[in-house]
């Protein structure tokens, strides 16, 4: 019963997860036709890798997702399905669409890996019906360069040269290349980036899309790698790089030696963007796998194992040591909300006195503070705090970051990697803004409006549902404080 109503103790109740079985990457992000389009890396058979396919879901909004059957599955004894990206080819530029509306010839158009025991190539599929069903391009492969480690295409339309561009990777060397076509199906090798400093671990589901900078008329093109293993929190991570790019290169405008990582916790990997959003939208908006190579077969679930995580806006501010990437929760996630509980100008104490009288249950909630640590050398949150168990999310003033603690958060027996203290470096601690989001078995946090984002998968006891407001060796203030109950999505 648990189990087909979505109501399991560690269930993500606003997370995309798996009806069953195993999930890691996000592929083919599409809008196409009203409705947003979600692939994944998915073991049919089983809870742990394997098998890899393409599992699909459909939204209408990014938040509320409905199952559909497998969309590409493994050739057994051949290749499995490894990640890839989805387009909708408007133009009918490959001549696979069967459109009969002289308006519209369009279709849906994904390019995956098709892994081998010993080779890697990318494929095309097409689907004429909305992507319920898929047919093999005859053609495949596609693009072969005789790699044993070339994967991941993400593909995308640039306007200035009316071409398509891909962009995959030899993920052993740390090398991305780059590809254009005209037609989706002939892809002419153009240049390649890389590998930019590391020496070491891999390069996997890489990305490259162009942002405004925040508050001015500049654009700068922002390359997307996600490293396995070598992320700050250890094991795998979201890196990516500020430069240009002209149609043929991509140039990094920062020194090699300089890392710059999208999340600073444990648990955000294989990052992929929406394409094709509705006309006017103007977004950028990406997914990520919430777990991490280190542990993500044996996490505590057992039915089902991996979610996606909350869906977040992009863009690029500028800060004194440069530009860099900024994530935001999108709008959408604000029709979750339930009744807001709100203070302002209140000391912990009182902060706490308030939050227990309301009862607030903080196994599905969004918070939003604004906190004054003063002489406070730690100031934050106990979430899903019962007994001994607490994860925390708060600021060290002396260290200038922002963390999320899951020493204590519950169950840490099936890795040694589960706990730990992951952070992130914010401008200035004095005065920070949070938002929180916390699901029964995540906690992800954007600090400063998404100066710093960190992501963690947690364990607690269904009990373990309380929220508290702590300072440490110190009187910190809260000048605001809202909380929301958030509805289920599986509702």
């Amino acid at each position: 019963m648990a189990q087909s109503s979505y109501d399991e103790p560690w269930r993500p109740q606003f997370h995309f997860t798996p009806a069953k079985n195993f999930m890691n990457d996000p592929n083919g992000l599409v809008y196409y036709k009203g409705e947003y389009h979600l692939f994944y890396q998915h073991n049919p058979q089983g809870n742990v890798w394997g098998h890899m396919s393409w599992g699909h879901a459909v939204s209408t909004d990014m938040v509320h997702w409905r199952h559909l059957p497998l969309a590409i599955a493994e050739e057994e004894g051949k290749f499995m399905i490894y990640s890839g990206s989805a387009v909708v080819d408007w133009r009918n530029s490959s001549g696979l669409c069967e459109g009969r509306d002289k308006e519209d010839r369009s279709c849906l158009i994904a390019i995956y890996t098709a892994a081998g025991k010993d080779l890697q190539t990318q494929h095309l599929a097409y689907s004429n019906d909305r992507g319920r069903t898929w047919t093999n391009y005859l053609g495949n492969p596609i693009v072969d360069l005789k790699e044993p480690d070339f994967r991941d295409p993400k593909i995308f339309w640039y306007a200035p040269e009316k071409k398509w561009v891909m962009v995959a990777v030899l993920a052993d060397e740390r090398k991305l290349m780059i590809f254009d076509s005209p037609n989706l199906k002939d892809w002419k090798l153009l240049s390649s980036f890389g590998p930019a400093g590391d020496s070491a671990g891999q390069w996997e589901c890489p990305d490259l899309f162009e942002l405004p900078v925040e508050g001015t008329k500049e654009k700068k093109w922002v390359l997307i790698v996600n490293r396995n293993p070598g992320a700050p929190a250890g094991g795998t991570g979201t890196k990516y790089f500020v430069g240009w790019f002209d149609g043929l290169q991509f140039k990094n405008e920062k020194p090699a030696s300089q890392e710059l990582w999208a999340d600073y916790g444990k648990d955000f990997y294989a990052t992929n963007t929406f394409a094709d959003l509705r006309a006017g939208d103007g977004r950028k908006i990406w997914m990520g796998w919430i777990s991490n190579w280190q542990y993500a077969n044996v996490e505590p679930t057992v039915q089902w194992r991996g979610a996606q995580s909350i869906p977040r806006t992009l863009g690029l501010r500028r800060f004194p040591d440069g530009i860099r990437l900024i994530q935001q929760p999108v709008r959408e996630m604000k029709t979750l909300r339930g009744k807001e509980f709100h203070l302002e100008n209140v000391s912990v104490a009182e902060a706490n006195r308030r939050i227990k009288e309301a009862g607030i249950p903080g196994d599905t909630v969004e918070i939003q503070a604004e906190l004054m640590p003063e002489n406070s050398d730690e100031m934050g949150f106990r979430v899903r705090k019962g007994g001994a168990q607490e994860t925390l999310v708060g600021i060290s003033r002396r260290q200038k970051s922002v963390f999320i603690d899951r020493n204590k958060a519950g169950e840490l027996s099936y890795s040694k990697e589960a706990g730990g203290r992951h952070s992130g470096q914010v401008q200035q601690a004095s005065r920070v803004k949070l938002q929180i989001f916390v699901d029964r078995s995540s906690v992800e946090i954007f600090a400063n409006d998404g100066e710093v984002t960190l992501t963690d998968r947690i364990y607690p006891l269904e009990h373990s549902v309380g929220i508290e407001v702590y300072s440490l060796n110190g009187n910190g203030k809260i000048k605001s404080l809202s909380i929301w109950k958030l509805d289920s999505v599986w509702k």
